[in-house]
């Protein structure tokens, strides 16, 4: 049987939200029939990079990134921030879900980040597959991944630290106090690591990196590659989309600050599946129903949309129906996360609802 052939594509470096615009062209040429499966490894000018479903002022200290000429940018994957420079890699898998074999986002994880682990071994790097999703070098993270279907396109995407600034890192990203909680005692560079760190101080050349991770995935997942370049379509689309929607900033500001307002309850539960954060509003008199909810946090859930399909179905909910309703929802959108419980999710709402 012949392996299945993907584009390989680098695009060199460029800003946060221009990567992530090109993510989404993929994506939906890949859905149209319109662009191949492919690898693709990309590079960041300095980027402040939130998670879909995050709230930007609480994950970003914006005030610093202006100061130092950081771009702040939201991507289109679920998961926590990221602060990216020229420091790290990037690499993604835009492709069919038959193409890796199948099966749900939790088992393509696995796949993807062993075969990437394996990939780093052969630079002589000890790496291996953490889950839920990250990939670490003598239990700390050297590289983190994300991604979700779009009907039968796979999205997936991690980093590989070539190198760290733990104080630039740091600056720009606020760590949640739910986050703090759960690495007390340690410091967040301690959790680090770099391929320029453990390789004592000569980090391979990026090339190098680049074609270790290829022959990890080509093996891991019985795929052959091929070098090619965007196509003039995709780079007309990439424009477009990043003057009129991703790189916008209503696009970035989507979800800032959704607990201000009078009468907002909000609530932040740290779950095996991330953070949950809910903010809501209770409509006035009689039995208690919810107005409105909005929810936020660093959890995965595929397709990403689903999240604002169920902020409105939970409109006018009986607070006594939430678990029901949620539960029903979910169940008939069937959506798929990484660890997080729709349970867990039910229970952040309804507490939500019922704070004094």
């Amino acid at each position: 049987m012949n392996a299945r052939c993907f584009r390989l594509l680098d695009t060199g470096v460029h800003d946060g939200r221009w990567n992530v615009a090109l993510d989404q062209v993929l994506i939906d040429a890949h859905r149209a029939g319109e662009a191949p499966d492919t690898l693709r490894f990309l590079r960041f000018s300095p980027s402040a990079l939130i998670g879909r479903h995050q709230d930007l002022s609480r994950e970003v200290d914006l005030d610093y990134c202006t100061r130092h000429g950081i771009d702040v940018g939201r991507r289109i994957t679920g998961g926590g921030a990221l602060y990216l420079d020229e420091n790290q890699l990037g690499w993604e898998l835009i492709c069919a879900r038959s193409a890796l074999g199948g099966g749900s986002l939790g088992d393509i994880a696995t796949r993807l980040c062993t075969a990437a682990a394996d990939g780093l071994s052969r630079l002589g790097v000890p790496a291996r597959f953490r889950p839920r999703n990250d990939i670490e070098v003598d239990g700390r993270k050297i590289g983190g991944t994300g991604g979700f279907f779009d009907g039968d396109t796979l999205f997936y995407q991690g980093t590989v630290l070539i190198d760290l600034d733990p104080g630039v890192m740091f600056e720009v990203l606020r760590v949640p106090g739910a986050k703090r909680a759960r690495h007390a005692g340690a410091a967040p560079a301690t959790r680090v690591t770099s391929l320029t760190e453990v390789c004592g101080g000569r980090p391979p050349a990026l090339l190098a990196v680049c074609a270790a991770l290829t022959a990890g995935f080509a093996d891991g997942l019985g795929i052959e590659v091929a070098e090619a370049g965007l196509s003039a379509a995709e780079e007309q689309a990439v424009a477009a989309s990043y003057r009129d929607d991703i790189g916008s900033a209503a696009f970035v500001h989507d979800i800032d600050h959704p607990g201000r307002g009078d009468g907002i309850r909000s609530l932040t539960r740290d779950t095996p599946g991330g953070l949950v954060e809910v903010h809501l509003k209770l409509a006035a008199g009689g039995t208690p129903r919810i107005a409105s909810v909005i929810l936020s946090g660093d959890f995965f859930v595929t397709p990403p949309r689903v999240v604002y399909d169920l902020e409105c179905a939970l409109r006018d909910t009986k607070v006594a129906d939430v678990e029901r309703n949620v539960a029903t929802f979910l169940d008939q959108a069937g959506i798929e996360t990484l660890s997080l419980a729709p349970g867990d999710l039910a229970a952040a709402i309804r507490a939500a609802a019922e704070a004094g």
